[in-house]
């Protein structure tokens, strides 16, 4: 869904995973739930709720890296630095997710 641009379903469906996640998954998920919030705040203009959201991100998935449950973390991770840079530099146009 994130891939897809549907961002506010991405989050709705990932909310749901990360409840009911494991405790030790929990962070993943959500950080996972922050990636789709980011990129939807950025489809908003909000810029302030956007850049919080990118470093909740990083926070969360950090851990996770380099891959958990066959997800490229890393690659996440270096999208989410994307965003930030682009987010710092006064604008919300961020890179399409891969």
């Amino acid at each position: 869904m994130i891939r897809q641009g549907e961002y506010f379903a991405a989050h709705e469906v990932l909310e749901d995973v990360w409840r009911a996640a494991e405790s030790e998954e929990r962070d993943f998920f959500q950080g996972l739930v922050h990636v789709a919030v980011a990129w939807y705040q950025a489809g908003r203009g909000n810029s302030v709720g956007c850049e919080r959201q990118l470093e909740k991100a990083a926070r969360r998935l950090g851990p996770y890296a380099p891959e958990h449950l066959g997800v490229d973390v890393t690659a996440i991770l270096q999208q989410v630095a994307a965003a930030e840079q682009v987010v710092r530099s006064g604008l919300l146009e961020l890179p399409q997710p891969l």
